[in-house]
């Protein structure tokens, strides 16, 4: 498992050939004021699509390190693709969904305004930064969790995107009232899976009937009632065990 010794995750635009080579920008700075690390240290280097390269600290500036970089090494992503389609939560809870889903392994993230959601993107500008913010979490939870694959965060989508993504794909809808449990659909071996999560106050009987009339099953977790910013993660947990994504 790469970095399964806990060596710092860099993204970077492009991998470098191996050999030296001098990580400055924002990576830099962080790697050499806040991570502090000094020369011997090993780092990874990765381009956040599945690319990573080991390299080891040669020597620290104050702002960049120089590395000497070993052999890139590409891994292939996995057979079961799964985006979220998390409904806005309110205030701080959408980057935990973000970070939550991240961390469980999720490939995509589309952040969608469902019928019942309290949080509202209205203004281009606020739609910008927020999907802007999901990004940046994003990308800062796949290097603390040192993923080679930093999940896409999509723009912000209506419920008829959202049926559009789900007449594609093998789609699951969580609803605490649903009788079918997530462990009993029908998952594939390989593919695209879409995974809705609702927001606080729950999906309508409207948008259940649009995901339905898009071929989406409508599946529940279990016995208790999760928060619209763990259900997604917990969800991706176990369809990591129930699809072989984890192993």
């Amino acid at each position: 498992m790469p970095g399964r010794h806990g060596e710092p995750f860099f993204l970077v635009d492009a991998l470098p050939a191996a050999g030296r080579f001098v990580l400055d920008g924002p990576e830099g700075r962080h790697a050499a004021t806040v991570r502090r690390l000094r020369a011997g240290e090993p780092v990874v280097l990765t381009d956040g699509s599945g690319a990573l390269a080991p390299a080891t600290v040669a020597a620290a500036g104050r702002a960049e390190l120089t590395l000497d970089v070993g052999v890139v090494r590409r891994l292939a992503p996995p057979a079961v693709r799964v985006t979220l389609v998390q409904a806005l939560p309110k205030g701080e809870r959408g980057e935990l969904a973000v970070e939550l889903a991240t961390e469980a392994g999720v490939d995509a993230i589309v952040p969608w305004t469902a019928q019942r959601c309290v949080a509202r993107w209205r203004s281009p500008d606020q739609v910008d930064k927020g999907v802007r913010r999901w990004r940046g979490t994003a990308r800062e939870a796949a290097k603390q969790a040192r993923r080679p694959f930093v999940p896409a965060v999509r723009d912000l989508a209506t419920t008829a995107q959202v049926a559009a993504l789900a007449a594609a794909a093998t789609t699951l809808v969580l609803h605490e009232s649903s009788v079918t449990p997530l462990a009993a659909a029908g998952l594939p071996v390989a593919g695209d899976v879409v995974l809705i999560v609702g927001p606080e106050g729950g999906l309508t009987e409207e948008e259940l009937t649009v995901f339905g009339s898009a071929g989406a099953t409508v599946v529940r977790l279990g016995p208790q009632v999760l928060r619209t910013s763990t259900a997604g993660a917990v969800a991706l947990g176990a369809l990591g065990v129930l699809t072989g994504r984890w192993t």
